[in-house]
């Protein structure tokens, strides 16, 4: 799995024009799904997003987790991180997983989440043409590819 992950002030999902789901301060992370991904990879990534310290503490470093400071995630699936574009100018997607795995893969990696941060896990809508509006706050993004971590 490929993550981005983004510590927004807030961020706004919309389908259609339709509001889907919405943060306010926490961590908007788009994931991609790899065909080989499985209940490892959502453990490993679950444990890393709840702990990881990008937010600051009382003297701007940061050294706080989304748990720490109460923030929301939302969490949205996005194959084209798992892009390859090593030949030509048109990305491949070859390594993505189709979506009769990675929709499960997608529900159960948000199901997963919301156990560890013990609340709801704003969520976009599977396949959907997705806008996204968000504040990135610092900016501070950040990438994770369980392929190489781990």
């Amino acid at each position: 799995m490929r993550v981005v992950i983004q510590r927004v002030r807030y961020a706004r999902l919309s389908v259609g024009g339709e509001l889907i789901s919405q943060i306010s301060q926490g961590l908007m992370v788009l994931v991609g799904i790899a065909e080989e991904d499985g209940r490892e990879e959502i453990s490993y990534l679950c444990k890393k997003l709840a702990a990881l310290r990008i937010f600051d503490d009382e003297e701007g470093v940061m050294n706080r987790s989304v748990v720490d400071i109460d923030g929301e995630v939302m969490l949205v699936s996005q194959f084209t991180l798992m892009a390859s574009t090593k030949k030509g100018n048109r990305p491949s997607y070859i390594h993505a997983a189709r979506p009769e795995i990675s929709r499960p893969l997608y529900d159960e990696f948000c199901s997963a989440l919301e156990e560890v941060l013990g609340k709801e896990v704003a969520r976009g809508r599977f396949g959907a043409d997705m806008q996204i509006e968000l504040v990135n706050d610092g900016p501070v993004t950040i990438t994770i590819d369980t392929a190489r971590d781990q």
